[in-house]
C-alpha cells in the first residue's frame, strides 16, 4: 500500500512538472546562421505584429543571403534589404522592401539596451507614425553612458517626442550606465526582440572595416534561419549554455 502511495505522488509531481511548463509563456527563438557565427534571437510577445510577420519571413527563408549592410562601432548592426542578396560590390543597399508597412509597437518597458532587436523605418518626416519596415531590422550594440549624457539624451528625446520634462526610468538609466545601449532611440522605434545567444558575434561585425557608406568593406550575410518556440526554462539554459 505504501509504494502505491509513493508511486501516486510521483505521477502527481511529474503532472504538476508538465503542466507548469505547459503554461509557461512559450516565446519564439531564431537562430540566425551567419558568415561570421550564429546569433540566437528571441522574440518579444509583446509586439505581436512585428514577432508575427519576422517568424513569417524567416519561414518564407527571406532572409537568406541578405547582407548586413549597414554596420556603425558603438551603435548598431544592420540587416533585412532583400536587394542586398544580390551582393553587388560597390553597392548602396538600405531602400530594398516588402511593399508594406508594420504598424508601430512602441512599448516604453522595451528600451534600446545592447543586444535589443528593433525595427528600422523611414524618417518621421515622411512616417510620422513611425511605422516599421517588413523586413530590415537592426540588433543594438551601442555603448555605456554616464548622467551628464543621459540627462542630453532626455533632452533630445523629450524635443523627438515633443514631450517636456522627459525622464528615462531609474531601470534604464542604470542599465545604459552598466550595460550600455542606444537610449536616444527610445520611444521612437518597435524593439520586439533581444539576443539570447551570440552577441560577440554581433559585437565583432560591429567592428568590421566599412566603406563611406557604412558597408563591410567584406561583405557579411545571414545564411539561414532556424525557429523554435520555447518556454522560460528552455530560454534559460540557452542563455546559460550560450554564455559558458
Amino acid at each position: 500500500m505504501m509504494k502505491r502511495y509513493y508511486y501516486v505522488i510521483t505521477i502527481l509531481m511529474l503532472l504538476s512538472v508538465y503542466t507548469a511548463n505547459a503554461r509557461s509563456p512559450r516565446c519564439y527563438v531564431v537562430k540566425l546562421k551567419t558568415t561570421a557565427g550564429d546569433i540566437s534571437l528571441m522574440l518579444y510577445n509583446q509586439t505581436p505584429l512585428h514577432r508575427d510577420n519576422f517568424v513569417k519571413l524567416c519561414k518564407e527563408n527571406k532572409y537568406d543571403g541578405v547582407l548586413f549592410h549597414r554596420v556603425i562601432k558603438e551603435f548598431m548592426i544592420q540587416s533585412g534589404d532583400p536587394d542586398s542578396k544580390k551582393h553587388e560590390s560597390g553597392a548602396l543597399y538600405g531602400n530594398g522592401d516588402l511593399g508594406y508597412n508594420i504598424p508601430a509597437e512602441i512599448v516604453p518597458e522595451l528600451f534600446h539596451k545592447k543586444g535589443v532587436l528593433a525595427a528600422a523605418r523611414e524618417g518621421d518626416r515622411i512616417n510620422p507614425k513611425r511605422m516599421s519596415s517588413a523586413c530590415q531590422f537592426y540588433i543594438v550594440v551601442g555603448k555605456k553612458f554616464n548622467d551628464e549624457e543621459l540627462n542630453n539624451v532626455e533632452k533630445r528625446i523629450g524635443a523627438a517626442l515633443k514631450q517636456d520634462n522627459f525622464k528615462l526610468s531609474p531601470e534604464q538609466r542604470e542599465v545604459y550606465r552598466t550595460i550600455g545601449g542606444t537610449p536616444h532611440l527610445d520611444l521612437q522605434y518597435t524593439v520586439f526582440g533581444e539576443v539570447l545567444t551570440g552577441q560577440n558575434i554581433v559585437d565583432s561585425i560591429s567592428l568590421v572595416e566599412t566603406d563611406l557608406n557604412d558597408r563591410p568593406l567584406k561583405d557579411i550575410w545571414i545564411i539561414s534561419t532556424e525557429l523554435q518556440q520555447l518556454n522560460d526554462r528552455q530560454i534559460g539554459k540557452v542563455r546559460k549554455n550560450g554564455n559558458k
